[in-house]
């Protein structure tokens, strides 16, 4: 399932409830442009994979998409990774 923050109703939760919210219904992976999350936030105790983008502009993204299926691939759970675009 793939669904965005603003689908669920989460628009308004900071990154620590985001993350927990999301590990809470399930999901698997978190994908986000946020850099300084790794920073922010303590994801070693975490079930949920991040894989950060370091990009909004789906242009761009949208390019680089067997890369991020390639870091999606390769996550495991609780895992972290980067996607320079």
């Amino acid at each position: 399932m793939v669904d965005t923050a603003a689908e669920r109703g989460w628009s308004g939760l900071l990154n620590g409830e985001l993350i927990l919210q999301a590990e809470t219904d399930r999901y698997d992976v978190l994908i986000t442009t946020d850099k300084n999350l790794k920073y922010q936030q303590n994801l070693s105790a975490r079930k949920i994979s991040i894989l950060v983008l370091t990009t909004t502009s789906w242009p761009r993204i949208s390019k680089r998409i067997s890369a991020v299926r390639e870091a999606l691939d390769a996550l495991r759970p609780g895992g972290y990774s980067e996607v320079n675009i």
